[in-house]
Parts: structure tokens; C-alpha cells; sequence
């Protein structure tokens, strides 16, 4: 017997429009360790943002109830070639309850319980997850688990890979994000030093009564002294970036060079032997990424996922990750979230135009059948 209920699609056209809209879908049986979840609740992630709207006009938009269409601009619309006239879901994670399941032993066990999930469709009132990206919740609630993978599991994912590259600290450039208290709570568990980056005063005194003892705030005048005594205190040349575009990279690779090079014995032309590595793991400026290599030649910059960081970290790995975010969901990846709005609210402009900027702090929680 298939369900039906609401569900958002969001279609980018050759010519660049752009249409998110919320229609009525119907939903198959589960089949084999698939489990169907009624939907409770879903956070608007910084991820779901590069699918949901990217750099598209919505100042500009043509909203009704229910349905948005805007103008994707170029380059940004020849960039995603690849999705034209493609109806695709949205929402990455959320938590809700098991209302139907496959026949897989692995799915009947969670016949009934509310769990946290992982179906890249979590705008919806119902979605198809498989029950091996399902988190039981037990006593907790949707709200406090609706966040339970991505940001996490990417906290806990930076740390992991901090260890595995035996490294002892880390540079972080949103120090205040709901992602960024978090991988200050695990650093102080685990023993590893941070470097928190952030841009207001307000920013700074939140971590601060975190227990953060590194904060530096890029809006300061002595910016870059703050950065390099800070990196030069915990030995900080490994950091994550979610915002892509802009210098902030270019400056942490220029503050771990010049802490480098002030502690060389002798002069090299050629900068410092000192490995500097930064990830940048989200887009949360899409300008381009400036870069004025002047640090040295042993610096590297790639990108970071949590999907292949998973696959390769190994299931013994992956489980004890699982299993600490279960243990402190409420404590250690605790989420906070501005707002909660319903499937059509989400799709208003002034709910658009405000989640879209991705503000520190400013997280907003759809609840699909709210």
C-alpha cells in the first residue's frame, strides 16, 4: 500500500530558472532494510542550501503559495549542467518515525521508533531512508535529533582525521557555528588544541564562555598578529574552512608560514619545511578562492567530505562515531535552531531570504508535518 503526502522538488532548467515547489508525491512500500519514516523534523544545513537555492535571485523571485521561481545567474547555472530539467528532492537529514518497513531484519528492528535518518529527501512528510543510515533516537525527541549526522559526524569527522594525520590541533574558520561549538566541545574532550576563528565580539564571548581559549576575530585590526600568536601557541597548521570563497584560506596559510619561518634556524629562499594543510568543506562564499602563494612550498588545499570521509574511515570507526553522538546528543552535538517552519513557509521570501544567508547561530528547523 503506498502513502502519499507533500514533498519538496526543486528543477533548474538550461535557461537557468530556477523552480522549488512543494507537491503532492506518492511514496513506495519499503523494500529489503529500507524503512519509511514519517517526517517530524529537518534542518536547513549550509549542504542543502547549494541544491535548494544556490546563487540564485530570490530578491527577485516569482513567489505563490507553495512554489518559488527564480534566475539562476551564470556562471553558476552552466556549473550545475549536469541537474538541468532534473526534478530532484531536497534535505539531507532528519528524524522522524518508522511507520512502514522492508522485509531486511535490519529494518523490521526499527518498526515503530523514531529515528534520526539520512534520505536526501527530508522536505517531505514522508521519506525512504535505508535503516543502515538510521540513528534510533530512544527517548529523545525529533527536534533534538533532526541534526544528529551532518554537522556531528563532520565535527567528529575533522577531529578523526586530525588524529589520523597525527596532528594535534586544528584551525577552525566559523568557530561559532552549531558545527563549530561542537567540534569545540570534542577538542576539549579529546584533548586536541583550536583555533577558532570568528567574525564579531558577540562570537568571541560565546566561545569564550564555551571554554574556547583560542578566539580570534577576523573583523580586528590585529587580525593576523591574533591568528599567528594563536597558531604559533598550539601548533594549529592543519584547519577546516566551510567558506570557500574569499582570502580567508590565503590568510591561514599566510599566518602558519610566517609562525613557521620565525622559528627556522636558518634561511631558505624557499620559505619553511613546515606541511600546512586546509580543507575546505562548504561554499559558504561563492566568490572565487583567493590565493597569494607566499608560504613556502609545503602547503596543500583540498576539499573535504563527510560521504568519503566515512567510506574510507572504516565501520569500527564509523560505529564508535555513531555511537558517541547517541551518547551526548544533547550535550556534546546539541543543536540550536532560530526558527521552525512548515513545508510552504519555508518557500515564503522572507523565510528564503533569511535562512539563505546562512548566519552564524541562525539555523532554521522545517517540520514537515508541524
Amino acid at each position: 500500500m503506498t502513502t502519499t503526502g507533500k514533498q519538496l522538488f526543486t528543477t533548474l532548467e538550461s535557461d537557468g530558472t530556477l523552480t522549488v515547489e512543494i507537491e503532492e508525491s506518492t511514496f513506495p512500500d519499503p523494500t529489503g532494510n529500507q524503512v519509511l519514516v514519517k517526517m517530524e523534523a529537518a534542518p536547513i544545513n549550509p549542504s542543502d542550501l547549494a541544491i535548494l537555492t544556490g546563487a540564485a535571485d530570490f530578491e527577485n523571485a516569482d513567489y505563490s503559495r507553495g512554489k518559488v521561481v527564480a534566475k539562476m545567474p551564470e556562471p553558476f547555472n552552466s556549473g550545475q549542467k549536469a541537474r538541468h530539467g532534473k526534478r530532484l528532492p531536497a534535505g539531507n537529514e532528519g528524524a522522524g518515525t518508522v511507520v512502514a518497513t522492508g522485509d531486511g531484519d535490519m529494518a523490521k528492528a526499527l518498526d515503530g521508533k523514531r529515528v534520526a535518518c539520512v534520505p536526501g529527501s527530508a522536505y517531505a512528510e514522508y521519506a525512504i531512508a535505508d535503516a543502515s543510515m538510521c540513528l534510533p533516537l530512544g527517548d529523545h525527541s525529533a527536534e533534538e535529533g533532526a541534526s544528529s549526522f551532518v554537522n556531528p559526524m563532520t565535527a567528529l569527522g575533522f577531529a578523526e582525521n586530525a588524529k589520523m594525520d597525527g596532528q594535534k590541533a586544528i584551525l577552525h574558520t566559523v568557530g561559532a557555528s552549531n558545527l563549530g561549538l561542537m567540534l569545540n566541545r570534542i577538542c576539549q574532550e579529546d584533548g586536541i588544541a583550536l583555533v577558532n576563528i570568528v567574525r564579531k565580539d558577540e562570537q568571541v564571548k560565546i566561545l569564550k564562555d564555551a571554554g574556547a581559549e583560542w578566539v580570534v576575530n577576523s573583523s580586528d585590526d590585529d587580525f593576523m598578529d591574533q591568528l599567528r600568536k594563536a597558531i604559533d601557541a598550539t601548533d594549529a597548521f592543519y584547519g577546516f574552512d566551510p567558506i570557500g570563497g574569499g582570502q580567508m584560506v590565503d590568510h591561514c596559510f599566510k599566518a602558519m608560514e610566517q609562525v613557521a619561518v620565525s622559528k627556522m634556524t636558518e634561511y631558505s629562499r624557499y620559505g619553511s619545511n613546515q606541511q600546512k594543510r586546509m580543507f575546505i568543506y562548504g561554499r559558504l562564499d561563492f566568490s572565487p578562492t583567493t590565493l597569494t602563494p607566499s608560504y613556502g612550498f609545503g602547503w596543500t588545499l583540498s576539499g573535504w567530505l563527510l560521504t568519503p570521509f566515512l567510506q574510507n574511515a572504516g565501520m569500527e570507526t564509523v560505529g564508535r562515531m555513531r555511537k558517541r553522538v547517541l551518547d551526548n546528543l544533547t550535550t556534546t552535538f546539541a543543536s540550536s535552531y532560530k526558527t521552525k517552519v512548515g513545508l510552504e513557509e519555508m518557500l515564503t521570501k522572507e523565510a528564503i531570504l533569511d535562512y539563505r544567508q546562512m548566519k552564524t547561530g541562525e539555523k532554521y528547523l522545517v517540520t514537515p508535518n508541524g
